[in-house]
This record gives structure tokens, C-alpha cells and sequence, in this order.
């Protein structure tokens, strides 16, 4: 379904009676990797923009393309120029006044009429200002407009009289609003969204309406990508967020006929991270969630700057699921799996650059094929060296910061009750000299969370002050409490339900049971019980209601689309990549949220909360 705009002319939308007239190619699964890169593929390698040309991206759009495509992608497809649209440095319209002479200059210094204008943008006023200052000034001979999402009627008629020149021969809409981490895991970068979830319904729910927009339009965006028309909608019923957000997008859906799929039974679930405050503050043993939680990982990027004996090369290292097999295969590892197959993965490379010594090339042909190998072999040193430096680092910080001693007892918190055992290995740990202060603060929040009708807080709170934690640090209990403490969170979190006792010791024994193989990884986050309570067809509507939808055991979904709402982690993204794995052809699960956090983050939210 495409919007174009020809010279000034504007066509709007068709939007046919019948949902089976759109011409739409489905997916088996739900990819979100593979639809954003098929959205890019069309967009840079179509017909009417073929020949050289410059790609001109936003903020975001650049993320979306860092994350999904090479560079030597985009260089197949000749385009020659990728640049900012928003930025000053790249475009010369953005000068200021001031420097009128100046711009005019690097403007016509500028120009390559020769080439097409490829704009993947955000449907933004900001980006339609910016589009409506390039063609007023244009650069490029031809322009070809794709946005990341829903355009307004209004923006489309103000870009449209803007196009004097008539170099505007295309305007469509490819709703890759979002960027894809892994197949099943989708991120919107949305910081601060914590505020927003907490202020819905509330007075000050203005100040973060444009944080709420973009959500609502994100999510939007996830549903036409995919090609799936939710059959049911479901929302988390302790949150006034999730409500409002799914009521938004049902109505969406209702009133626009771009919605309109044939499709299997699909299930969108609206969630709220204030079910579970527990998951983001924990520490992590797969790899891709530990590097985000001791390095931090940022649309794909790890920064090693700082870290010992790192080389300049390796300061700065991409961790892509579509460009590092290795990363691809490992993502999920836990810690001492990852340690075996770095091993293997050193071990193979040796072996090859082995049988691959130069001292041993004695035919013309032999170099030859040494010479086409040579670039394979120095990107496959690249990745080796990264993947060594990036683990040999994950193990000093654990090492120095006593990550596995902290972490066994992080999950004795979480999965288990005995506050008075609890309460002496807090004050042992809140003392030590090996234990570091953010992990003090983490230990003293998942007390609380635990306990939070205990005596003993005040005296936790104590002793994290002369265990060195700042007072600021230590306010953040009262604030976790105010924010997702048992009145506002629902039930799931220590239990399937408050009253539920039994429910509650079945529960910590089967983790304590579990947690005989691997200490570290017995939590399990609330949206792994929920999905599990959908498989059954048990989820109640009194802790879930349906926007749409019957539910029962008739109505199971084969296809699920989950939206947390201030933000999701990578450990709920690999127990959801797991349970794909496990019912591969019977259910599918896509995973988004506002924001992927680690504990810095999610500790960073409460701090602005009121």
C-alpha cells in the first residue's frame, strides 16, 4: 500500500472494500530482521532509482539502516553518499542566517545534479520541514521519498506544494519504524518511557504525550511490517499505559483498512514494565545480555574504550546477529558455553592461518589462492580478536566486581523467600569491602521489592549508607516501592497470584529445584509465565482483559505480538527466543518494547521519576 506524490500532484491512500484486493506477500514466520531488510532492499534498489545516488536519513533511520545493512550493501546498490538530513554538518540548508553567503556557496558547491535523492525518513513535522527546505533549495536531481511510517494527509499535501521544481517523483510509506536487534526482538530506542507509563492517567500524562505518540506509532509500525491483523488484544490490567495504548491501536486498526490481513490467529499483548521491576536489576549470564549489562550494547555497538589491553582497533567493535555468525550462534550462551566456544572459535582460526603460511606457498597458484583468501582471513582475525577481547574483559569485570558470589544471591532473592537468611546475607554483603556500590544498590532494591512490608528496611537503608551507598542512591528504595511496589504492580511477580499461597511455595520450590544446575539463571521474568499461561489458554482476563477477542482455550494463538511499554531486557529476549525455539511451527512470539534495558538504564528512570 503506497501514498505517491508526483510533482504536486497528491494521491491519496487507496484504501479498497476488500481487504484481498492489497497485494501482499506473507512471511511463514515473523521475521523482524528480514522485513526491515527487505523494506531497505526495495527502497535503495527499486526500478525508478536506479543509477548513482545519495541516501539521506534521519536520527533513527540511521540506526535502522546501521543495524540491518553493510555498508558493502549499500555500496552494491550505487549509492555513493550516505548522509544526515538533520544535520548541520551534512546539509548546508540548515546554516544559519547568518551565514546566507556562505550556505549559498556550499550549497552550489554541493550539488550533483546528476544524482537521485533517496529520503528514508521518520513521519515527523521536523522531517517535513526539513524536506520542505531541501526541495525549496534542492540539491539532487530527483527525489524519492520513503517514510518509516504513517504520514499525515497534512504533511503530505505541505511536501507536495513545497516540490516547485517537480523533483519529487515518488512519496511511499515502508513502516520500518522500529529497530530489529534480533529476529524476534524489536526496540524502538525510546528512553524515559518509565515516566510516561507512570504518569498515564494522571494530569502531567501531557507532558509525555509526544514519548506516548511515538510508541503508540512504533507499534503501529510493528503490525503493518509483520503484515498481521490482530485477531484478539489483550493488555496488562494494572496499567493504565497498556489500556490506553491498546484501546488507541484497536481503534487504529477499526478505522483504516491498511490494517486489514489474511492472517493466522495473532494475539497483540500490551504489557507495562511495572510488573516486573525485578528482571532489569539482576545480573546476567548470556552473552548478549551480560554485554549489555557490564559494556553496555547500543544498536549493535560495544564500547571497549578504557578497557586494559584493548588495541585502538578493538575500542570500538560491532556485536550483529546478520554480520558475526559467530555472535548469530552464541547470542544465547550462557557464560561458560561462551568461554568452550571461543575456545574452538581461537582454535579453528589458528588452524587455518597454519595451513595457510605463507612460508609454505611454492606455486604460483598457491599464492593465487592465498591472495583471494587473504581478506576472508584478515576479517575472520578481526572477528576472533574482537570476540577474545570483548570475554576477556566480561571476565575481569566479573572477577573484579565478585559478579558470581552477588549474582548467586541476586537470584536467591528473586526466587526464593526466607527474610530472615535473606536479611544476614544482605548486611555480609552490604559490608564487604569486594562487593561495589551499584551492585550494593541492586542488592538493597531487590530486598525491598522482596520485603517491603519488613521492619528491617530502615536498618537495610542504614546499613547501605555505611556501606558507602549516597543517600541518593538509597532514595531510589522508596521510589521502586512507589513505582512498582505490590499496590500498583499485579500479581505475578513472587506468585501467580497474592492470595495464592500454595501457588507461591510451588513456585520458589520448583526455582530452588531448578536452580540446582545453574544457580544463575532460576529467575524467570513474569512475561515468560504470562506466555506460557496464553500456551494453555489459562491467561485470566481479570490480570489481562480483552480489547478484542473471546479467549478460552478455542482462541490460542498461533502468532504473538508482545509491546512492553517502558522498555523490555535481553534476558526476557532470549527466554522468548527460547520458547520459540521449543514450539517451532506452533507458536511465534515477537518481542518489543520502548527501550532494551540494563540495570544502569532502568535505575536511570527511576531517578527522573517524581
Amino acid at each position: 500500500v503506497q501514498t505517491t506524490v508526483v510533482s504536486n500532484s497528491i494521491h491519496s491512500r487507496n484504501k479498497p472494500t476488500k481487504p484481498n484486493q492489497y497485494n501482499i506477500i506473507y512471511s511463514i514466520n515473523m521475521d523482524a530482521i528480514k522485513t526491515t531488510q527487505t523494506y531497505i532492499e526495495r527502497i535503495i534498489s527499486s526500478e525508478k532509482t536506479r543509477g548513482m545516488k545519495v541516501l539521506l536519513l534521519d536520527a533513527f533511520t540511521t540506526q535502522i539502516i546501521s543495524c540491518t545493512t553493510s555498508q558493502s550493501t549499500i555500496l552494491a546498490k550505487e549509492v555513493y553518499l550516505v548522509s544526515r538530513l538533520d544535520s548541520n554538518v551534512h546539509n548546508p540548508n540548515l546554516e544559519s542566517p547568518s551565514n546566507n553567503n556562505n550556505s549559498n556557496q556550499n550549497i552550489n558547491s554541493q550539488k550533483t545534479g546528476h544524482m537521485k535523492a533517496i529520503c528514508f525518513l521518520r513521519p515527523t513535522e521536523i522531517n517535513a520541514g526539513l524536506l520542505v527546505k531541501e526541495l525549496t533549495r534542492p540539491r539532487f536531481a530527483e527525489y524519492h521519498i520513503f517514510f518509516s511510517g504513517i504520514l499525515t494527509s497534512g504533511l503530505l499535501r505541505l511536501i507536495a506544494e513545497s516540490d516547485e521544481h517537480e523533483l519529487v517523483k515518488q512519496v511511499q510509506e515502508f513502516y520500518a519504524d522500529y529497530i530489529p536487534i534480533n529476529d524476534d526482538l524489536i526496540t524502538l530506542n525510546c528512553r524515559n518511557t518509565i515516566a510516561m507509563t507512570v504518569s498515564a492517567g494522571t494530569a502531567w500524562a501531557r507532558d509525555h504525550a509526544h514519548l506516548y505518540e511515538r510508541n503508540r506509532q512504533g507499534l503501529e509500525a510493528i503490525i503493518l511490517s509483520l503484515k498481521r491483523q490482530p485477531t484478539a488484544i489483550r493488555y496488562q490490567g494494572s496499567s493504565a499505559l497498556a489500556q490506553q495504548m491498546a484501546r488507541d491501536v484497536h481503534e487504529k486498526i477499526v478505522s483504516d483498512q491498511i490494517f486489514h490481513f489474511r492472517n493466522r490467529s495473532c494475539l497483540l499483548l500490551v504489557l507495562d514494565r511495572v510488573d516486573d521491576p525485578i528482571t532489569p536489576l539482576l545480573s546476567q549470564w548470556t552473552y548478549q545480555a551480560m554485554v549489555h549489562e557490564l559494556l553496555g550494547l547500543n544498536t549493535n555497538r560495544v564500547v571497549l574504550k578504557g578497557a586494559p589491553n584493548v588495541s585502538k582497533e578493538l575500542e570500538e567493535v560491532v556485536l550483529s546477529p546478520t554480520e558475526d555468525d559467530f555472535f548469530f550462534k552464541n547470542r544465547h550462551s550462557n557464560f561458560g558455553e561462551l568461554g568452550e566456544a571461543i575456545q574452538k572459535l581461537l582454535k579453528d582460526y589458528q588452524n587455518q592461518t597454519q595451513n595457510t603460511n605463507v612460508s609454505n606457498l611454492n606455486s604460483i597458484e598457491e599464492m593465487q589462492n592465498f591472495m583471494e583468501r587473504f581478506p576472508e582471513l584478515r576479517s575472520q582475525s578481526h572477528n576472533v580478536s574482537k570476540h577474545v577481547a570483548i570475554m576477556g574483559e566480561l571476565a575481569r569485570l566479573v572477577e573484579v566486581c565478585s559478579l558470581m558470589d552477588v549474582s548467586q544471591f541476586e537470584q536467591e532473592l528473586a526466587c526464593a523467600d526466607d527474610q530472615s537468611i535473606h536479611m544476614r546475607e544482605l548486611l555480609d554483603k552490604l559490608g564487604s569491602m569486594h562487593v561495589k556500590i551499584p551492585d550494593k544498590l541492586r542488592l538493597g532494591l531487590l530486598f525491598a521489592l522482596r520485603y517491603e512490608h519488613s521492619s528491617n528496611l530502615h536498618k537495610v537503608k542504614s546499613e547501605m549508607r555505611k556501606g558507602g551507598v549516597t543517600d541518593d542512591m538509597i532514595d531510589l528504595m522508596d521510589t521502586i516501592l512507589k513505582y512498582a511496589g505490590s499496590r500498583v504492580r499485579g500479581p505475578g511477580l513472587y506468585g501467580v497470584g497474592t492470595k495464592d499461597i500454595m501457588s507461591k511455595m510451588t513456585k520458589s520450590f520448583m526455582t530452588s529445584v531448578q536452580g540446582v544446575q545453574n544457580v544463575y539463571a532460576q529467575h524467570k521474568p513474569v512475561l515468560i509465565d504470562t506466555l506460557q499461561a496464553i500456551q494453555k489458554g489459562k491467561l485470566k482476563q481479570d490480570s489481562h482483559p480483552y480489547i478484542m477477542g473471546k479467549g478460552g482455550i478455542d482462541e490460542i494463538p498461533s502468532e504473538i505480538i508482545i509491546f512492553m511499554a517502558g522498555g523490555v531486557t535481553y534476558e526476557e529476549a532470549a527466554k522468548v527466543s527460547e520458547f520459540n525455539k521449543n514450539n517451532f511451527g506452533k507458536m511465534r512470539v515477537i518481542l518489543g518494547g520502548s527501550t532494551i534495558h540494563n540495570s544502569t538504564s532502568f535505575l536511570e528512570e527511576l531517578r527522573g521519576l517524581p
